[in-house]
């Protein structure tokens, strides 16, 4: 109950951070095979180069298809480019017809226009194993690349039309990286600035996949007092059975609470020493108790309620694990809620892991208050008593009360 969400803790933040490190700080291998002789196709290797997510790995000569792939998986390339030897002509080609289609809107003149066809498109490959969303990174970036080339060399063509000179270096780079920047903040309740990291997202997410799996000893203990009487002999002390259920679940909410102090003490004091970013705790504790209370409460409650229907230990344990899964997996702890659509989106609502996950959120990633997460907190202690009162009417229906 403890090492093994503890290892999954660890284990998919690691992966989780590499995830975001492929992305922000380390490069993807690329292979180009520049088929082209030309200027363009120089510049445009130099310029994927300088866009900062790739290793341009160069390869020479005229590759096929498979020789591309088996130079791939040799250098360890998740991509490869190939482009095509007329790249450069069909560029220079494009940017004087756009020149003179130009100079011929101002009203000076100019060489006849002459349609110029597209340039031949480039071949990209890529590794199967590269996820959708990084190749759609990888393919802005390509296109950005290809585009400060092509306008480039427009720029040099609607130059030389006018002037009849080539147009200064210091003035084309001028020209070309004027760019306006963009400021990136993250938003928060109390206007701090805490950038959010792999750490910030999985170990509140984690945790609560881990207490809530308290379904696996503490249902299959319900089941066990059933068959072996327990239940029945309990009902003989001067005592309400209420009594034992409370103390059952003070015992093991008393669990879930550990569980959660050791991942976040793991998160905030071993993880820095692992190489992981560290866990910053919110700055209302008291919020981060209510939410962690009433978590652990909703699985002890959803435990003896699966403890109280199940027959035998293998129905409890098979169910009970696969149902913690796919609320997981409903409530947005394996995928963002915000990419659901249509009815898994509206179905997350019925996961008390979603109220709880949210409630983490807007005090690790936003910084937020009591005040803030109340409106999250409502639906978890509603979900909490329903499965109360549920686990009250399969007791009674079972004549164990």
């Amino acid at each position: 109950m403890f090492v093994m969400p503890i290892m999954l803790v660890i284990v998919v933040t690691n992966i989780q951070n590499s995830t975001f490190q492929l992305v922000s700080k380390n490069k993807l291998p690329i292979l180009v095979n520049n088929r082209d002789t030309g200027q363009s196709g120089k510049q445009l290797v130099s310029t994927i180069n300088k866009i900062g997510m790739f290793k341009v790995l160069n390869i020479a000569g005229n590759q096929s298809e498979k020789q591309m792939s088996d130079a791939m998986h040799e250098q360890d390339a998740m991509l490869g480019v190939v482009i095509p030897s007329n790249f450069s002509v069909k560029v220079a080609a494009k940017a004087k017809s756009i020149a003179d289609k130009a100079l011929k809107s101002f009203g000076l003149e100019g060489d006849s226009v002459k349609q110029a066809g597209d340039v031949d498109p480039l071949t990209m490959y890529y590794n199967p194993v590269l996820q959708e969303s990084l190749r759609l990174s990888v393919d802005g970036g390509m296109r950005s690349a290809l585009q400060l080339v092509e306008s480039r060399e427009t720029l040099r063509s609607l130059y030389f039309s006018i002037n009849e000179k080539p147009l200064p270096e210091s003035l084309e780079n001028e020209m070309l990286n004027n760019k306006t920047a963009i400021n990136e903040i993250a938003v928060s309740k109390e206007g701090t600035r805490i950038n959010p990291n792999a750490t910030q997202h999985n170990v509140p997410a984690w945790t609560i996949f881990a207490m809530f799996f308290v379904i696996m000893s503490l249902g299959g203990s319900v089941v066990r007092e059933k068959i072996s009487g327990s239940f029945i002999r309990l009902k003989t002390l001067p005592t309400s059975y209420a009594v034992a259920i409370l103390s059952k679940q003070i015992a093991y909410l008393g669990v879930t609470i550990i569980q959660a102090i050791v991942i976040f003490s793991i998160g905030v004091w071993l993880f820095p020493l692992m190489g992981l970013p560290a866990l910053n705790l919110p700055s209302d504790m008291l919020a981060l108790t209510v939410v962690t209370i009433v978590t652990g409460w909703c699985a002890v409650s959803y435990a003896i309620c699966v403890g109280v229907f199940s027959e035998t230990q293998e129905q409890v344990n098979g169910f009970g694990a696969i149902s913690i899964v796919i609320l997981s997996a409903l409530g947005g702890l394996m995928v963002p809620s915000f990419a659901m659509q249509g009815f898994f989106k509206n179905a997350a609502n019925f996961s008390p892991m979603h109220w709880s996950l949210e409630a983490y959120y807007t005090m690790f990633l936003e910084n937020g208050k009591l005040k803030d997460i109340l409106h999250n907190m409502a639906p978890l202690v509603i979900i909490t008593l329903l499965l109360q009162f549920l686990t009250f009417v399969g007791l009674k229906r079972k004549n164990l009360i």
